[in-house]
């Protein structure tokens, strides 16, 4: 390419842009694209690049509309069930942490009678000791009969609440 440009370039360039060169092209002009290195090097680059888009165009396999129409509409569905569905998350979130905050809750008031609670626990599992009336004390104001009866209880309410949460978040119905 040289520094200054060629005046027959812009010619040149409206002939392969329409797609009439070289054979509507002039003989002067193609004998002055063949002795001119720039509008050789424009006519091969353009062709080069026209001929490659052609085929490229060629071989691109067109898909069906319907199947088109069918991913946008899929896509949309997608995007409006994840719309629906971040609140839910969001609710599951929020569960999740109450749950965990009541169990520290509740692990931090009963810190004080853990250890006579262990304790109690150890003489209770002692093979002459057990007796199903010692298990279940008769009053509730007891020592550690309350937490033999809100234990088994909070189980089973953390296991109902997992049960729940997994079924409402479960992606098949």
């Amino acid at each position: 390419m040289t520094l200054y440009p060629c005046p027959h370039e812009m010619e040149i360039a409206a002939l392969l842009a329409c797609g009439q060169w070289p054979q509507a092209a002039p003989v002067e002009l193609r004998a002055h694209a063949v002795a001119c290195p720039s509008c050789a090097e424009l006519a091969l680059v353009t062709s080069a690049f026209r001929l490659s888009r052609t085929t490229a165009a060629a071989a691109a396999p067109l898909v069906s509309p319907g199947i088109v129409w069918w991913r946008a509409q899929l896509r949309r569905r997608n995007a409006a069930i994840e719309r629906v569905a971040r609140p839910i998350v969001g609710a599951q979130i929020f569960a999740f942490v109450v749950c965990i905050a009541v169990a520290i809750g509740f692990a931090a008031s009963h810190a004080v009678q853990g250890l006579d609670w262990i304790t109690s626990l150890s003489q209770l599992l002692r093979p002459h000791a057990l007796d199903i009336a010692r298990l279940w004390p008769s009053s509730p104001t007891s020592s550690g009969s309350a937490l033999w009866v809100l234990v088994p209880l909070l189980a089973t309410l953390a296991l109902l609440g997992g049960v729940a949460v997994y079924l409402a978040s479960s992606e098949e119905r």
